[in-house]
């Protein structure tokens, strides 16, 4: 018999960690070895477990009073790394989403999720395999291009752009030179002031940046 995949419930409501361990019970490969109430009781129950207790994958309510679930996974993740978690919640804000995935969560789905789903997410967790449904992989994507557009991005004028532009397509300061038809003093201020506004150190992090924004191969 395949061994059983180690489960731990977080979530502050008792009624959702009953209807959890109800589903997980039905299934043979899974078994609950622990449960708390919030993050911080979560940290202080994995301290106290035996080394064959601890859990493979944790299942973590986002929203919780003491501490939240993606501090709670920021802190865990950081001291047990064998340890999978999966953000379970009723909640698809977007920035939470990126907050989670950013905490070191493995996947995150929505409480709306059928059990068969969950054992799925469960089991593809403890293998280290993201689950995500479309709703969430699109929250997601925006969350993160959300991200790139803060302001910040505004700070950097239309030639500042398109010299960006050129320096991600990898063009010279010679080749910036001839296409921008300005000098290339002015192009080497241009990179210069790049830099510093972007906070990085070379061409090659210039380049990665603005493919990273969407800006690579475009000319504002």
């Amino acid at each position: 018999m395949k061994q059983q995949v180690k489960v731990m419930l977080v979530d502050d409501h008792d009624m959702v960690r009953v209807g959890l361990r109800t589903y997980i019970m039905l299934e043979e490969e899974l078994t609950v070895v622990a449960e708390a109430a919030n993050g911080h009781e979560a940290l202080r129950t994995l301290e106290g477990l035996d080394a064959e207790k601890v859990p493979d994958v944790i299942l973590m309510d986002l929203t919780m009073p003491v501490m939240d679930g993606i501090e709670a996974t920021r802190q865990i993740t950081q001291q047990h790394a064998s340890i999978k978690i999966i953000m379970l919640t009723s909640f698809l804000e977007e920035d939470k989403v990126v907050q989670a995935i950013e905490a070191g969560a493995v996947s995150y789905v929505l409480k709306t999720i059928s059990s068969d789903q969950l054992a799925l997410a469960i089991k593809g967790a403890a293998d280290g395999m993201p689950v995500m449904n479309p709703e969430v992989s699109l929250a997601l994507t925006r969350g993160l291009r959300q991200r790139s557009a803060q302001p910040g991005d505004e700070h950097l004028t239309s030639r500042e752009r398109e010299v960006l532009a050129l320096i991600s397509d990898g063009k010279s300061n010679k080749d910036i030179s001839e296409e921008l038809h300005i000098s290339i003093k002015t192009v080497k201020t241009h990179v210069s002031n790049l830099l510093m506004k972007c906070e990085l150190e070379d061409r090659t992090q210039l380049a990665i940046y603005a493919h990273r924004k969407g800006w690579a191969g475009t000319k504002a």
